[in-house]
């Protein structure tokens, strides 16, 4: 249980939260776009670019020694951190777009003419088109899981939609939009009935619920490093060994191979021959001190405080009059740390504008799901996402400027 000392001095440990906005103090709600950065991260790229940088599994001397070592750890460490069986399971991208991608890409031998691939009404851009142009590709049909009216994946539909011709099943753990959790135990099982594979956009999870790629039995699941306290430009896909070593390679070129000629080339073993070029080594040494702070914390405190502060928000937010939240379900722990929501006839960016003048920085738009806006009929919409070091007096200040939002953009 983690007390009001506890996230002060957590808080403490983020110095951009100390930074004015228009001389206002940073609130800062766009944690599902990306986190901000403890101390002991930032400090960890000073620390590798000081003490530890040289190119890895390449050469003998020290340095290069020495940082092979490192991000081979981190490997380790992430193993550890989702509960994967081998380290060789876990691949370093640069992000989930580019980890989503690159299973597409790899398992196109896979899907031939009329084979079928499933997403969901739900899901970010990065989930919908890679599968799309897969499909144009290989002639196969995208077939698309239906939503109630708050958002809810009809697993009824589903049930109807998979079948034999099923080859892969996308979707996100958690939408990025309404910050539903989604029952992806039960779509793993009922896909692999079916003999399909499974991809889990886990981009809003890792940092908020507690994951075990082998209770939940998934073939693939992919995250990125800014969203869990962690450096831009690294992410990961974790795949089943045995999927991973008969699929093809992403990229092609150093890293990746065992033995070149000029008539022939073969590839390394996973992790490695789907790792091509130099990585992003100084991303990957930093995450790793962004996992440690997390296990410090504990994600099941994180997942218990963050519940409290949505909660309270949404409660709060209902007392505003004219407001609508999109995703709105029964129980709070089918919802995450985001709420995405309009007040009536007022423009999202206009409100956001005002926020952002305000001091609180929130996300608005289309939110990379322009098929979910138009399915609500709508042209963007206003999100908050929260994080461990956000508080309950931030959401009162929240609320209290989107009443002067309100007053303002009424008068004009």
């Amino acid at each position: 249980m983690l007390s009001k000392k506890n996230i002060e001095k957590i808080r403490n440990e983020f110095p951009i939260l100390k930074e004015k906005i228009y001389n206002k103090s940073l609130i800062y709600f766009d944690n599902a776009a990306t986190t901000q950065k403890p101390k002991k991260v930032i400090e960890s790229s000073k620390f590798f670019y000081s003490k530890i940088n040289s190119n890895v599994h390449r050469s003998m001397h020290f340095l290069s020694r020495k940082s092979t070592l490192s991000i081979e750890n981190v490997r380790k460490n992430i193993q550890k951190f989702i509960c994967a069986k081998y380290d060789s399971e876990i691949i370093f991208t640069k992000g989930t777009t580019e980890s989503i991608n690159l299973v597409a890409s790899s398992i196109s031998n896979f899907i031939n003419k009329g084979d079928e691939i499933l997403i969901s009404h739900i899901e970010h851009h990065s989930n919908i088109v890679p599968w799309q142009n897969i499909c144009n590709i290989q002639k196969s049909i995208l077939k698309i899981i239906p939503i109630n009216k708050n958002g809810v994946i009809d697993l009824n539909k589903f049930e109807s939609l998979i079948s034999k011709k099923t080859k892969i099943v996308s979707i996100c753990h958690i939408s990025n939009v309404l910050g539903i959790i989604n029952p992806i135990k039960y779509i793993i099982d009922k896909s692999h009935k079916f003999g399909a594979w499974v991809l889990i956009d886990g981009a809003q999870a890792v940092s908020h619920l507690c994951l075990n790629m082998q209770e939940l039995d998934v073939d693939f699941y992919v995250f990125s490093g800014h969203k869990m306290y962690g450096p831009t430009g690294v992410g990961i896909l974790y795949g089943k060994k045995d999927i991973l070593k008969c699929i093809n390679p992403y990229q092609f070129g150093g890293e990746m191979i065992k033995n070149v000629s000029l008539e022939k080339t073969t590839f390394s073993c996973v992790p490695f021959k789907f790792e091509a070029g130099t990585p992003n080594i100084e991303g990957i040494f930093v995450l790793g001190e962004s996992i440690n702070f997390i296990r410090k914390i504990g994600l099941k405190n994180i997942q218990n405080y963050e519940k409290k502060l949505v909660k309270y928000a949404i409660n709060k937010l209902e007392k505003i009059n004219d407001i609508y939240i999109y995703g709105k379900i029964n129980k709070i722990d089918k919802k995450s740390s985001i709420i995405s929501f309009n007040l009536n006839k007022l423009h999202c960016f206009d409100v956001g504008s005002i926020l952002d003048r305000l001091g609180i920085a929130v996300r608005t738009g289309y939110l990379c799901a322009q098929p979910l806006m138009n399915f609500f009929k709508i042209n963007g919409m206003i999100r908050i996402s929260f994080s461990i070091y956000n508080t309950f007096e931030e959401i009162d200040y929240l609320f209290d400027s989107l009443i002067k939002a309100k007053k303002m953009l009424k008068r004009l």
